[in-house]
């Protein structure tokens, strides 16, 4: 481990994964604001009184490849026609982001102390 240190090779995987985070990151809120500019879209549709086809059609051709599913687009029109005036999603019941403590964390840095070969396969990746 001691030759793993000192060349910096331990920084260098630290470094890389959260780089890796961050652009994550970035790519997830660009997507989720342009789901919801998109929501605005399929609203605006609405109300002018467009098909759930028409305005999956209109969506293709202003986003190309970007756009929500032929599914999603469908389910939005439906709810904004039945009267939904918000765009944001509903709440849902996944795992809370409190899931992720110190707490938990320590064990999981625990078992990477104890185990050399489960942290070694880590830091391969």
């Amino acid at each position: 481990m001691s030759i793993l240190v000192t060349t910096g090779l331990v920084a260098s995987v630290v470094l890389y994964c959260c780089l890796r985070m961050v652009v994550f990151y970035n790519l997830v809120t660009f997507a989720m604001q342009e789901n919801i500019e998109q929501r605005y879209a399929i609203k605006f549709c609405v109300k002018l009184n467009k098909s759930a086809t028409e305005t999956f059609a209109s969506l293709t051709k202003a986003y190309g490849d970007a756009n929500l599913s032929r599914t999603m687009v469908f389910k939005w029109h439906k709810a904004f026609r039945e009267g939904q005036e918000n765009v944001d999603d509903d709440p849902h019941s996944r795992r809370p982001i409190t899931s992720t403590n110190d707490q938990n964390m320590e064990v999981v840095r625990a078992v990477m102390v104890k185990d050399r070969q489960l942290r070694n396969l880590y830091l391969q990746d």
